[in-house]
């Protein structure tokens, strides 16, 4: 009497275990990319605050220097949008007062620059407001328009 023999030979296991661990090391890869790449919209999110937040503080102030108005480089006391030509930081993003925002350090004020524009010939001048932001991501610009008061 012979018995039918049933089973796995080790070829057949070792060629299960290689492509199971093909398939596993595909899987993984795009995990790791997804993964990795999931931070980015998120450094963009927070640049794009940080700009914002820059350009409505900015917005919020006269078109105009004001009668004996603020004309030096310190941001807490800037009376108007004018004040703020060329301003930027250097070693991570702080608050009105100069004091360095926590978890931010990677972030930057790259650039404010103010420029006077016409839209239509005849029309009044604005105030054209480019606010860059450096990020981990790169740059990052916020643009805005403003007219006299």
């Amino acid at each position: 009497m012979s018995a039918k023999q049933t089973g796995f030979s080790l070829i057949e296991l070792i060629f299960f275990i290689v492509v199971v661990a093909l398939g596993l090391a595909g899987i993984v890869s795009v995990m790791n990319t997804t993964v990795t790449r999931s931070v980015d919209p998120l450094m963009r999110k927070q640049a794009l605050v940080l700009a914002d937040a820059l350009m409505e503080e900015i917005m919020l102030k006269a078109s105009r220097n004001p009668e004996g108005g603020y004309s030096g480089n310190n941001r807490a006391q800037f009376d108007d949008v004018l004040d703020y030509q060329g301003y930027s930081t250097c070693c991570g993003m702080v608050m009105i007062d100069g004091t360095p925002i926590t978890g931010l350090e990677r972030y930057n004020i790259k650039s404010v620059d103010i420029n006077d524009v016409v839209p239509v010939a005849g029309s009044a001048t604005l105030k054209q407001v480019v606010v860059t932001i450096a990020s981990p991501q790169g740059d990052l610009s916020l643009r805005s328009y403003r007219g006299g008061d």
